[in-house]
């Protein structure tokens, strides 16, 4: 189904989700170290690029779900895991940042390589 912007109010009504049912095996564990791969795509994402080059920390894995890159642009659904990776705040923002601050993202698979 592609999502125009007369649906979107149906859709947020109904509680529909981009999650699939699907059994795809995760690529990352919880604990896991990763680094936020450094994609400057020209079309839709949903990565912050502020993010791209980061090591960050798997915490939750959320299963399995629609990317929404690829189907944003009708190329397929390309179902996969995403993840709530928490980065320390120092290695987003600089020393600078606080110390004992953290931030938790939700990135998907495609986004992510080991550390």
């Amino acid at each position: 189904m592609l999502l125009t912007p007369d649906l979107v109010p149906v859709i947020s009504a109904s509680g529909q989700s981009a999650r699939v049912d699907e059994k795809i095996a995760a690529r990352f564990k919880t604990g896991t170290t990763v680094r936020v791969r450094n994609l400057h795509p020209t079309t839709h994402t949903r990565l912050p690029g502020y993010l791209c080059g980061k090591v960050g920390t798997v915490e939750i894995d959320h299963g399995v779900f629609i990317f929404p890159d690829t189907h944003a642009h009708n190329l397929g659904e390309k179902p996969q895991h995403c993840y709530s990776i928490r980065f320390k705040a120092t290695e987003v923002w600089g020393p600078t940042a606080a110390a004992n601050d953290t931030l938790r993202v939700d990135l998907f698979d495609d986004y992510l390589d080991p550390a």
